[in-house]
């Protein structure tokens, strides 16, 4: 996959890119993340990359020129126009897992980084494919929104972690919270592992981290678990938890 960023701030993405799983990704070249400085597409002496909002307001909003232009140089370095644009803004659709593992299916992905007031909306309504917010909260630019999306997206692809069934299990996999996670030591100042997880019996084991997934989510995470497809078996375990 490649990952093509367009910022302000290009130098933000140096440790996400530089160690982690995603380091480890680009090593195996499993993804290739290029970034692109924004203000390398204007055509004035001192860079101007934003405006006043018309109509008056606080703020600065992003030009369309020079996000336009980035994004069409970018497609053209490509030669493929079967690229996914996506802008990420706080007024985009939530995104989760589910968008993670819809995003990991393309080959080729654009983000736009949004910052200060907002971004010109010709932006998101004639060039964006997509319009992601990473939650209802506000941050100082989008730089960390692509970030989250980079990192969540390059751990589904083949090659990037070192066991791909571990991603099998994980919160928000199936919809659910993970079951609570246990190593050595045995006792730990006086807390201890729960017996059956040294029991070596797989089909007890199995049966009780089903059933602190569901307990988990269910206390912690109740809109989740309205949203839950459950079978018989797991409404038998969550009944016995309350």
């Amino acid at each position: 996959m490649r990952i093509d960023v367009l910022t302000l701030f290009p130098q933000m993405f140096e440790g996400l890119l530089g160690c982690g799983i995603v380091g480890r990704a680009r090593e195996r070249n499993v993804v290739d993340v290029v970034l692109h400085d924004i203000r390398a597409h204007t055509h004035d002496r001192h860079h101007v990359v934003d405006d006043y909002p018309y109509g008056g307001g606080a703020g600065m909003v992003l030009k369309p020129e020079p996000i336009f232009e980035a994004v069409e140089a970018v497609k053209q370095e490509l030669g493929s126009s079967l690229v996914l644009t996506v802008l990420l803004s706080p007024q985009g659709r939530l995104f989760d897992q589910r968008t993670a593992w819809q995003l990991a299916e393309y080959r080729q992905l654009i983000l736009i980084c949004g910052h200060y007031e907002g971004v010109d909306e010709r932006v998101a309504e004639y060039l964006a494919d997509d319009e992601i917010s990473i939650g209802d909260y506000l941050l100082g630019g989008g730089e960390v929104a692509a970030m989250v999306v980079i990192d969540c997206v390059v751990r589904l692809l083949p090659g990037a972690v070192g066991s791909e069934a571990s991603l099998l299990e994980e919160s928000h996999t199936d919809g659910l919270l993970e079951y609570p996670q246990y190593t050595r030591p045995t006792v730990y100042r006086g807390w201890g592992v729960p017996p059956v997880l040294l029991s070596g019996n797989h089909s007890q084991i199995a049966r009780w981290r089903r059933q602190q997934s569901l307990h988990r989510t269910s206390k912690r995470r109740p809109d989740l678990i309205e949203k839950a497809i459950l079978s018989e078996e797991d409404k038998k375990l969550l009944n016995e938890t309350l």
